[in-house]
């Protein structure tokens, strides 16, 4: 149901694309990364995205795709950005659009997009200098996951400062945790102000498929938090609720962003977090600490170094202490499929 559901929207994606072809459409840009990276979790990780994005008379779109591979590993090392499975994997594909009238917002997306929980964009969390995902968004854990994917639509409504959000889908994520199908359905209200944007989201799915024992919905409520002033980022999110029947998770995390003009390409991360699953005697209390930067080497040229401690050693943690180094290139191409470029 949810590969029918995605070909379909793939298909009128592709068909809107041929329509404006020959219009007066705006920038187009496609984009290739590759990706290589080390961890002293005995991980070893090769990778290559591809994106296209743009707009055409009020409509966004966006679309990407990823190869991967890696070593055999428990580790969940560089799995912040999107799965690294030996496949070829069509993540997102979507359409949006925004209408802004005085002081209100209306907006609708349709296609396959990341599950808008709390911070969930693959921009807040993959490309920001962090090789892994928060605990609480981690398929190794009991929680979330950033590679969630819905196949479906969600509408936005309210002001330029107050909006709320609800999402219907069938998941289509593209992970070894992924979710059956079935009608998977997210709200979430979001509150913007001058450096500050909070949130409250709350998600209703199924637990992955993985997970044999796992029986009955996940639900979590959740809380965000993002400030920015000159050049300084401080993020947080907390969540709480089960990741299946006869079990309960707590987890947060709260982390920062150093960019100023005297540290010229460097960017300095640091986050701190913790997750609680309460199940019985399988319980589970993981701390993690990150410290690292990223460091833009040339215009297309990145590299991330991850200091990770963790001191409660875990089922899927092959060290208290880890080295995570990556090494991106992006090759970027303006206008294609026959758009005018601007």
């Amino acid at each position: 149901m949810a590969n029918r559901l995605s070909f379909f929207f793939a298909f009128l994606i592709v068909a809107a694309l041929s329509v404006v072809r020959n219009v007066n459409a705006q920038a187009v840009t496609a984009e290739a990364t590759f990706t290589g990276g080390a961890s002293t979790d005995n991980v070893a990780v090769g990778a290559s995205q591809v994106r296209t994005f743009g707009e055409f008379r009020g409509w966004r779109f966006y679309g990407d795709a990823s190869f991967a591979t890696r070593n055999e590993s428990e580790s969940d090392a560089f799995g912040a950005a999107y799965p690294y499975e030996p496949k070829a994997s069509l993540l997102e594909l979507k359409l949006e659009k925004t209408e802004i009238k005085g002081q209100r917002l209306l907006g609708v997306r349709v296609g396959r997009y990341r599950t808008p929980f709390g911070i969930y964009s693959g921009s807040d969390q993959g490309y920001v200098g962090f090789s892994r995902a928060p605990l609480m968004r981690n398929s190794y854990y009991w929680a979330l996951s950033n590679n969630y994917l819905e196949t479906g639509g969600s509408v936005i409504a309210g002001t330029t400062w107050l909006s709320a959000e609800a999402s219907a889908g069938i998941s289509s994520d593209q992970d070894e945790f992924a979710r059956p199908g079935g009608l998977n359905s997210v709200f979430r209200v979001q509150a913007a102000g001058g450096p500050l944007i909070v949130g409250a989201s709350y998600i209703r799915t199924r637990p992955s498929r993985e997970r044999w024992f796992a029986t009955g919905t996940t639900e979590f409520t959740g809380a965000d938090l993002r400030w920015m002033k000159d050049g300084v980022q401080l993020r947080g999110e907390w969540i709480t609720g089960r990741p299946f029947s006869g079990a309960k998770t707590h987890g947060a995390y709260v982390d920062g962003l150093v960019h100023r003009p005297r540290m010229g390409p460097v960017t300095a991360i640091a986050r701190m977090e913790y997750l609680d699953y309460l199940a019985g005697s399988f319980s589970e209390f993981p701390r993690r600490y990150t410290f690292g930067a990223r460091v833009r080497l040339t215009q297309a040229l990145t590299t991330q170094v991850n200091y990770i401690r963790q001191p409660h050693e875990e089922e899927h943690d092959s060290h208290r202490a880890s080295l995570d180094i990556g090494l991106s290139y992006t090759i970027r191409m303006g206008s294609w499929l026959g758009l005018r470029g601007q």
